[in-house]
């Protein structure tokens, strides 16, 4: 466990903090093993029934860590075994997720809200996914999840074309359900959160699996993207954008 996530219970509420703030909450190996963890074990057998996803006050994720995204991807691990056991948590996970955004969500955060069935942004939060300009591509199903959600076209936009999209144009494409004043979207997430905790659990999860249908398209689509991430990583156009990234950062 990593003190950058803090997962605390609060009655029938489990809260998943990303909490690095000093670094955006740029996401480390240990980070997704302790938020995959956290989503593990609020299973049926467990007393939680919604699980609320949040970073610190103005910060949501500024997305991988470089350091360790680059120790995955030179050791041709691809997106590293701890991503992907947070993605597959992601997809089968069995109770409600919720999700609370304030300011940036770059790459996963924003492919993030593909899984979760209720999101609050901040007028000024920025959703971005920029896969395709370091010539990779898109992850976390996204590329199944997104375009059903919002369209080929606007979809296209978002994972591929790059263009971010704030609190308010996330809500208008189905990315987000609703948009609250900076310093008050945790708290609305927390009593949208509340609400469904309150409802009957069986009831909630049959028919979220029912809405949902099985994982096992949306995890075998995770894996044919990070069995794709490996490949391009590996390619003149991912290598040329690495490149020009890192001397960008001297």
């Amino acid at each position: 466990m990593t003190d950058h996530v803090l997962v605390t219970d609060d009655g029938a509420i489990r809260t998943v903090r990303m909490n690095r703030p000093e670094k955006k909450n740029a996401l480390t190996a240990a980070m997704y093993d302790a938020m995959a963890a956290a989503l593990e074990s609020a299973g049926a057998g467990s007393p939680v029934r919604c699980v609320l996803i949040t970073g610190v006050a103005g910060t949501f994720t500024a997305g991988n860590d470089l350091q360790d995204f680059l120790a995955a991807a030179m050791g041709g691990q691809g997106l590293g075994s701890p991503v992907i056991r947070f993605l597959h948590a992601l997809a089968r996970c069995e109770r409600p997720l919720v999700a609370a955004v304030e300011g940036n969500a770059v790459g996963l955060g924003t492919t993030m809200m593909l899984h979760c069935d209720y999101a609050v942004a901040a007028p000024d939060a920025r959703f971005q996914t920029p896969f395709v300009s370091l010539g990779l591509l898109p992850e976390a199903a996204s590329t199944l999840i997104a375009p059903a959600l919002m369209g080929h076209r606007r979809a296209f936009e978002l994972l591929v074309m790059g263009k971010p999209l704030n609190g308010e144009e996330a809500k208008a494409c189905g990315l987000v359900n609703a948009v609250a004043p900076a310093g008050q979207v945790e708290a609305v997430a927390m009593e949208a959160a509340k609400r469904i905790a309150a409802l009957p659990a069986e009831a909630v999860a049959v028919s979220r699996r029912m809405m949902k249908g099985t994982p096992d398209a949306i995890v075998a689509r995770m894996d044919a993207e990070a069995e794709e991430f490996k490949r391009r990583l590996k390619s003149p156009e991912a290598k040329a954008a690495f490149e020009a990234f890192l001397r960008r950062k001297k």
